[in-house]
């Protein structure tokens, strides 16, 4: 028997969507995370569908990005944006709150939280301030 995707382990398109929901609603409605919403569009919408589709494929469950958009490239496509320890900080804090909302498993949740880090830390471009 084949080991369960993380996509299937969440919960599958339904709690993909519910973190994801979580997630932007935390970075829209926190003080603490303004720095990161400033880089996004007033209406968060397309930002929520991507997140949705990248996740879906990321956590092994249909690859909705891919077939959309290509390959994700995310460093890249992130470049233009100027992230260093304190967007990367302010990203895991809400995903983080996410998480911890929507998923129950507290054994998947360490392990998403653990493989979120990865990719927030791949994606800085700037170096800490000396």
């Amino acid at each position: 028997m084949l080991p369960q995707t993380h996509y299937q382990r969440i919960g599958g398109e339904t709690k993909v969507q519910e973190l994801v929901q979580r997630f932007y609603d935390h970075m829209d409605e926190l003080p603490e995370t303004y720095g990161i919403r400033k880089l996004h569009a007033e209406d968060l919408s397309g930002s929520r569908q991507k997140l949705f589709d990248f996740l879906s494929g990321w956590m092994g469950g249909p690859p909705l990005y891919t077939d959309k958009h290509g390959h994700p490239m995310l460093r890249q496509r992130h470049l233009h944006f100027a992230i260093g320890e304190s967007e990367r900080d302010q990203w895991m804090h809400c995903m983080q709150l996410a998480l911890d909302e929507v998923v129950t498993d507290e054994k998947l949740r360490g392990e998403l939280y653990q493989a979120f880090m990865k990719v927030a830390d791949h994606m800085r471009n700037q170096r800490a301030q000396q």
